[in-house]
């Protein structure tokens, strides 16, 4: 064993602290979970080729493989090949036998990981494994003394408890599966309770097949051995805790009374003792499921990091195995959303005071089912055989005794589905509303405390529920502007139900609902009907700030005065725009990135060329005046992305463009709200992008224009800009090559072998250009090595030295290989702008890349001139387009003084006085290279600017 190790992982596991002996103040929100290393789940995209079957041989394909090779990484391995399937019709089951689990180096990117995966083809979603935490809180030893009534477990008559035990004490044959740090199996309050598997008693041998070997009474999945013993340690008490809660004997003349009676549980030991273990609750879910838990209890969770994978294995338990699941809501005063709480499938269960408030520092949330007590809780305690501990609290200790409930309940009415078990649990509750404290919560801490003498006597409840939503379109995330179809599947779950309406309701100013009320017709039990005919309306408002969340509330009115809510929670503008340029598609984020959002690769669709597989891994601008000077959204040099860029005015697609198909706009800056100040550029950037549908030239390249304002007191003198683009092209992502075109400005990557597309981007403006390409698993000892981190350095030698470094993976195999495309501008005045723009191209030959590379500077130079001219009566330049003479005439009485050219980067190329008295005059721009100027006419009161484009004479 190894103690301190153990220690040291039990540590990082609950984020430091979180565990201490003493008592503490909530903790403030996370972000969301960490991580576990160089592991990953992935989802075969296939269907099974016959029932009961896994199309394993998709992962043999050769995509996949080299894939793998390419990575690093092992064979995936099936995680739960002995997985129940949805029985015959059910559309809501799920199957797990699709999904693999493989190891990759600690030291590749998961993002590039997930890029090559995903661009096989044979994926639905490719993820990290989450380390969730336990949600306990400290004991608080002098609770008891301020209570009154049955002070020691009061939470008992406030449930309703002993009277529910009138009508059903249990069944030893109900199982209650504890999720958790493991158990003290000797406890006298515990011992016997645990579910034993006779048919696989300790012998080494696997007797009943289920690939586990002497799993007799639980497991440890942390571990992969059969003892869910906990280890005695700070922390891993917590289960033995959880479970008294649940499941301590009762009637037994000593301890304390679990909610269960004679329910057993089983111990499912879920975080590790050894330095090979990892965190294993989902695991532990599928276990439960597949060994007979009819519930299953979680008293852990993190802040957001939802994940399609955890929802998967939740449904798979929830519908395919029917299994009730309770979790804890979470122990920060906020309104948050815990996962697993917050998933579907799952009660989810907030905490009361001893008088039925909220409790203190317990999370709230829309998505709550129901409240339990959750402070001074008695339970069993790990220290030894006869301890327990006076006073724990904390939503762990609520949801055991939801748990608790919801396996008398299924003994009660064992007809009842695992949907039908929570219905029965949310109508059954006694309301908290009336409470003058609970007043701010409502609708947040579900339909009440939990009443289990009411849920196990009252047989006349009625339940309907949205059970499924479609949107059309189909998307995860709605754009400013948007009209959304949204059609829903409503199910009655406990009696029938007649006279039913459902009414939907936004409660965020940015969002309306249309066609707002649903008539259903008479449901029975388990009834199932649809307003497809008729859908409900969302229109997303034009105003709608970046990534807001609005709430939706279902509202649910029948005879028999049955009243009910619902709520659904919809992203909307969620910082990025998606452009089609006919067979190219590109994502733009609110804050510089290009494909994705560098914190978030699910936001955004990526860059895709003809199919919907990704071609970058990521890209984004970068700007910078020295090494020490550089902002960007992308990894650093501890593999962490850089926060320099903040939004000003998130990204949005147009409703009228007028010089493309599609424009985008937005407005980010590099701040003094900075989490770097002291190494920030200091400007704010106006990105503007354009894609055209039509003509068939103008395909397959999309402009990307930024504006680049000096926001500091100072001059920033040079300011380099470019865009860092990390391409995987297939079929081999590792074996591609990047190239520079210097007539073209134009840099561009291939697969090295067997190139069958080209991905580019060229510099449209913006000043003398810079290129480097790099291999980004290049030695240790390299200038430039993105594996082990992207250093401030790095990305300035790649902005700042020229076209030097102008190819990369030009070996035999290739290389997986990035570039900087940049522009370097000699100097930006404090208030000043200057205009940098880029076209991103993708062909499917090198020919047509270059000319689609040509094609896009000349439309880019059209564009560049204004759409419409100024009015006549101002001032007129002609010809425009002009191969160098320019003729400039004035309205009578504009006193003219002086005619000023600038280039591309304000540099003055061209002036002179304009002659007294005269309404026109010429001006020789000849000897000056093709491209966009800005011609000034500078009067006594007033300044005229307008764009000219000097084209080969």
């Amino acid at each position: 064993m190894f103690p301190p190790l153990r220690l040291l992982l039990l540590v990082l596991l609950l984020g430091g602290g979180l565990l201490a002996p003493m008592a503490a103040p909530a903790q403030p929100a996370r972000l969301g979970p960490t991580t576990q290393p160089g592991v990953c789940v992935v989802r075969l995209k296939a269907p099974a080729s016959a029932r009961g079957m896994v199309p394993a041989d998709l992962l043999q394909s050769s995509p996949v493989q080299k894939a793998l090779q390419q990575l690093g990484a092992t064979q995936p391995r099936q995680k739960y090949p002995k997985a129940l399937l949805p029985r015959a019709g059910q559309t809501r089951g799920v199957d797990l036998r699709q999904i693999y689990q493989m190891r990759y180096p600690a030291g590749v990117p998961f993002e590039k990981v997930r890029q090559q995966l995903l661009q096989t083809g044979a994926f639905e979603y490719v993820e990290p494994l989450y380390q969730r935490q336990p949600l306990y809180q400290p004991n608080d030893p002098f609770a008891d003394s301020t209570r009154t009534a049955n002070p020691r477990q009061y939470y008992l008559k406030n449930i309703r408890a002993y009277r529910a035990w009138d009508f059903s004490k249990g069944d030893s044959t109900i199982v209650i599966g504890i999720s958790d740090t493991g158990t003290r199996f000797t406890h006298q309050d515990l011992k016997g309770k645990e579910q034993r598997n006779y048919a696989d008693p300790i012998d080494g041998i696997d007797n009943d097949k289920d690939g586990y070997v002497d799993n007799f009474r639980g497991w440890d999945l942390a571990d992969n051995d059969n003892d869910p013993t906990a280890d005695n340690l700070p922390g891993y008490g917590h289960g033995t805790l959880v479970a008294g809660v649940a499941a301590a004997r009762t009637d037994n003349g000593r301890g304390i009374a679990g909610m269960g009676f004679q329910c057993k549980y089983l111990p499912l030991k879920v975080y590790p003792s050894t330095p090979t273990g990892f965190f294993a609750g989902f695991e532990s879910i599928v276990y439960a499921a597949d060994h007979g838990c009819q519930v299953l209890n979680l008293s852990w969770g993190d802040v957001g990091g939802r994940s399609q994978y955890e929802q998967d294995i939740i449904t798979y338990a929830a519908v395919n195995r029917n299994m009730v699941i309770v979790a804890a809501a979470g122990n920060t005063n906020a309104d948050l959303d815990f996962y697993p709480a917050s998933y579907d499938h799952v009660i989810s269960v907030s905490g009361s005071d001893v008088n039925d408030r909220k409790g203190k520092n317990i999370s709230y949330s829309y998505f709550v089912d129901l409240t339990a007590p959750s402070e001074a809780i008695l339970t069993t305690s790990f220290d030894h055989d006869s301890a327990y501990s006076s006073g724990v609290w904390g939503s762990s200790f609520a949801a055991p005794l939801v748990a608790g409930a919801a396996a008398l309940v299924r003994l009660r009415f064992p007809q009842y589905t695992a949907e039908q078990v929570a219905a029965q649990l949310r109508q059954t509750t006694d309301s908290l509303y009336t409470i003058t404290s609970n007043a701010v919560y409502r609708h947040k801490l579900g339909t009440g405390r939990l009443n289990v003498a009411r849920a196990l006597t009252l047989t006349d409840r009625r339940e309907a529920r949205v059970m499924r939503e479609d949107y059309l379109p189909v998307r995860s995330y709605f754009q400013p502007g948007d009209t959304v179809r949204l059609t829903v599947q409503v199910q009655s779950l406990l009696n029938p139900i007649t006279g039913l309406s459902v009414s939907l309701t936004s409660l965020s100013p940015y969002l309306t609902v249309r066609n707002q009320t649903f008539p259903v017709p008479a449901l029975n039990t388990l009834a199932v009907t649809s307003n497809a005919e008729n859908p409900f309306e969302l229109i997303i408002s034009p105003e709608t700030p970046m990534a807001t969340t609005a709430v939706l509330r279902y509202h649910f009115v029948g005879d028999n005065g049955y009243q009910d809510d619902q709520y659904l929670k919809i992203v909307l503008n969620p910082g990025y725009v998606t452009l089609t340029a006919g067979d190219l598609d590109l994502s733009l984020t609110s804050q510089g990135n290009i494909g994705y959002e560098a914190t978030d690769p699910s936001l955004g669709d990526g860059v895709m060329y003809r199919t919907k597989l990704p071609m970058l891994s990521i890209g984004g601008l970068v700007v910078a005046t020295s090494a020490r000077r550089v902002s960007d959204r992308l990894p650093n040099a501890q593999n962490k992305i850089n926060t320099d860029f903040t939004v000003v005015s998130a990204v949005q697609l147009l409703q009228a463009p007028r010089r493309a198909t599609e424009e985008a706009t937005g407005v980010f800056a590099d701040t003094l709200q900075n989490t770097r100040p002291a190494t920030r550029t200091g400007v704010r950037v106006r990105q503007h992008a354009y894609a055209w549908a039509e003509p068939t030239e103008r395909r397959n390249f999309i402009v990307l224009e930024y504006r680049l304002t000096n926001i500091t007191p100072d001059t920033l003198k040079p300011l380099h800009a470019g865009l860092y683009m990390d391409w995987d092209l297939l079929p081999n992502p590792a074996g591609n090559e990047a190239a520079w075109d210097e007539e073209r400005r134009l840099g561009y990557v291939t697969e090295r072998k067997n190139p069958k597309h080209y991905a580019g981007v060229t510099l449209l403006r913006g000043g003398a250009p810079s290129f480097y390409a790099a291999d980004n698993a290049a030695p240790a000892d390299s200038a430039v090595r993105i594996y082990n981190g992207f250093s401030d350095a790095e990305k300035f030698r790649m902005l700042a030295t020229g076209t030097r470094n102008r190819a990369a993976g030009q070996t035999s195999t290739g290389a997986d290989v990035s570039y900087m495309l940049g522009a370097k501008i000699p100097q930006l005045a404090p208030g000043d702008s200057v205009m940098v723009a880029f076209a991103v191209l993708a062909a499917g030959t090198l020919d047509s890349l270059l000319t689609t590379g040509n094609t896009a500077q000349d439309w880019y130079n059209t564009l560049a001139l204004p759409v419409q001219p100024a009015q006549a009566t101002l001032w007129q330049l002609f010809p425009n387009p002009t191969t160098g003479l320019l003729y400039v005439s004035v309205p009578a009485g504009f006193a003219a003084e002086r005619v000023i050219v600038l280039d591309g980067v304000g540099r003055v190329v061209r002036q002179q006085s304009w002659p007294a008295h005269q309404t026109n005059a010429t001006l020789q721009l000849q000897g000056l290279k093709p491209g966009v100027y800005i011609v000034q006419l500078q009067g006594k009161e007033a300044l005229l600017t307008r764009k000219v484009l000097v084209t080969q004479p």
